[in-house]
């Protein structure tokens, strides 16, 4: 990799961590309330496809990687609304954040890239170490889909997002922008 090409990749990398920064400052749901009641403690259901949701559907995709160990599909009980890293606790879902942003981003999902995972992507490989930002063109994503409505981008991390019954959260794993978004 050039010079130019990794100063390049790296202003990419800070731009998105000052876009999702500024976007988890300036940004909450209209919706959320101040307080929330903790998930139930009733274990999370083998398959989020196994029927209705009335909890929280939680949907785990490894996208290009196809990284079986990551993906997963549940439905987690809830009543009230909900942190999204307690939901993700109660689905048996571990993420992994960076050195640098331990509770901020995303950077493994069970595992998944691996620190030895040669994952390929338009310029070559690329190995995530987890020290800071993600990579620009490969990275988890975090996204909501309110009962009745269109997945969207989460404006908030792990760490401060709230869910609510009949919600779905996915983690989708992203190389050059593929997939774009969740599947319907």
């Amino acid at each position: 990799m050039t010079l130019t090409k990794m100063r390049t990749a790296a202003a990419s990398s800070l731009a998105a961590a000052g876009l999702l920064f500024s976007l988890a400052a300036c940004s909450a749901p209209a919706t959320q309330p101040a307080a929330s009641e903790p998930a139930s403690s009733a274990a999370s259901s083998p398959s989020a496809s196994d029927g209705p949701c009335t909890g929280v559907k939680v949907i785990v995709d490894s996208g290009s990687l196809k990284q079986a160990a990551a993906d997963k599909s549940v439905c987690v009980p809830v009543d009230a609304a909900t942190p999204a890293s307690k939901v993700l606790e109660e689905a048996d879902i571990k993420t992994v954040g960076t050195e640098q942003y331990p509770n901020e981003l995303v950077c493994r999902v069970n595992g998944v890239p691996a620190a030895d995972f040669d994952i390929t992507h338009k310029g070559g490989t690329y190995r995530e170490e987890c020290k800071g930002m993600p990579a620009a063109f490969a990275y988890w994503s975090l996204w909501t889909k309110p009962a009745s409505g269109e997945w969207a981008y989460a404006q908030e991390g792990l760490a401060t997002l709230k869910v609510n019954p009949g919600e779905s959260l996915e983690l989708l794993y992203t190389v050059d922008g593929e997939p774009a978004a969740p599947k319907a």
